[in-house]
């Protein structure tokens, strides 16, 4: 029997200050995100035309109870689902359901795995089959993004500098960056303090500091960078209809730069993508 404990009911709170981890904590969340980033290796397996979001929703609860973890997103403010599987011009937040994936078809699959009381976020983008140039590019933009961000997160930079070195990489790169998400303070809680926008201006917002613990999770378009939201509530995609792409690590501020939680053990940082035989 599993049982959940609604968001708005948790006994820890998001009270605005950022919070700051030991090395035992920073030890919890590494377990956290290497169960998360194995689950995310195990499904590059599965993603294959034919294959259902449902199934894959399906995989990640039963990974969860078999490693006595929770889904972070099942029962999350009303998400029933136990991850995000956004397809091809949907931002974030795609709700798995029982349509099959199709040849050409790009997917994120955002897991956070909740271990001990520590959550483990992350989001790899998926092909499927054989891809177009368009979409290939798309993903090796995100995904470079993603890794140009981690590396300004260090002490003395700031929030801003993170946002900046994806922007100013994306729009080199005649992609968009989404403004209405951003990245986030994780831990013991979920959605936490700091926010961490993929956009900004160097030396501006909060410093980093080593303790640390947040997301950085850029999402880019290959059009313009609006969004909507579907009447789900939850589903966001392109006003334009162009293709989105998301990659997204787990971190925390060390004294000389940044852990990330959520490597991949099998080195499929980008699932089916060249460049993988240097995995982060």
């Amino acid at each position: 029997m599993v049982s959940y404990i609604d968001a708005a009911e948790a006994p820890l709170k998001n009270t605005g200050q950022v919070r700051l981890y030991g090395p035992e904590d920073f030890e919890g969340m590494m377990r956290a995100g290497q169960l998360t980033a194995t689950c995310l290796d195990e499904l590059a397996g599965i993603v294959r035309p034919g294959t259902t979001t449902q199934e894959i929703d399906d995989f990640v609860y039963q990974y969860g109870l078999d490693h006595d973890a929770l889904p972070a997103t099942l029962n999350y403010r009303g998400y029933t689902k136990s991850c995000c599987t956004s397809i091809n011009h949907v931002v974030c937040h795609g709700i798995p359901n029982n349509k099959a994936l199709r040849e050409g078809d790009i997917v994120n699959i955002d897991v956070t795995f909740i271990l001990d009381g520590w959550h483990g976020d992350s989001s790899r983008m998926y092909p499927v089959g054989q891809l177009k140039r368009a979409s290939e590019r798309l993903i090796d933009v995100t995904y470079e993004s993603l890794m140009r961000g981690i590396e300004a997160a260090k002490p003395g930079n700031t929030t801003g500098d993170i946002g900046a070195a994806i922007q100013t990489y994306v729009e080199a790169q005649r992609c968009s960056v989404v403004r209405d998400f951003c990245g986030h303070g994780l831990g013991l809680l979920f959605h936490d303090t700091p926010n961490i926008l993929h956009y900004g201006r160097p030396g501006e917002g909060v410093e980093l500091k080593p303790g640390m613990i947040f997301t950085i999770e850029p999402m880019v378009n290959l059009g313009r960078p609006h969004v909507k939201v579907l009447g789900d509530g939850w589903t966001a995609v392109t006003r334009d209809r162009s293709l989105s792409a998301q990659f997204e690590h787990s971190i925390g501020i060390t004294p000389d730069g940044c852990q990330i939680f959520t490597t991949s053990p099998n080195g499929l940082h980008k699932p089916g993508r060249s460049g993988d035989e240097n995995p982060i």
